[in-house]
């Protein structure tokens, strides 16, 4: 499925919900359902820079193709680390750079979260972004 596939299926899955307290509920259900990252990977190197609660992202990339894995210590920004893994994790370095991340806007995320949750949810994007962009200059 393309990153634009998976979000229109996030919009749609939203869409169903018209009171924020539900999607809210979405959000945290997405979260809980994330699997957690081992120990050795809640290290420094994976921590997320501007986010209020500890949020750690890690990545790999095999047969040229990368998968996300993180975690966060808050329920709300755990889901939000869910959706964006669901998004661009399993895509090519060259993908993950180019994709315009629409849905974030589109389900209303940006206007309904705090300021210093966005931050932390665009800090979590650029960090998904750069790690796809040393993978790309690794060319491994």
């Amino acid at each position: 499925m393309t990153i634009n596939q998976l979000q229109d299926n996030i919009i749609e899955d939203f869409s169903q919900f018209d009171d924020w307290m539900d999607k809210y509920s979405l959000l945290i259900d997405l979260g809980n359902s994330l699997e957690p990252l081992e120990e050795k990977q809640k290290n420094p190197q994976n921590i997320i820079e501007g986010c209020q609660s500890r949020v750690w992202l890690d990545a790999e990339m095999k047969d040229g193709i990368i998968t996300y894995k993180g975690e966060s210590d808050a329920v709300l920004v755990k889901g939000l680390v869910s959706l964006l893994i669901q998004v661009m994790s399993g895509h090519t370095p060259d993908e993950i750079i180019n994709t315009e991340l629409y849905f974030i806007d589109k389900i209303g995320l940006r206007e309904h979260l705090s300021p210093t949750r966005s931050n932390g949810l665009l800090a979590m994007v650029k960090q998904m972004k750069m790690f796809a962009l040393a993978y790309k200059a690794k060319g491994s």
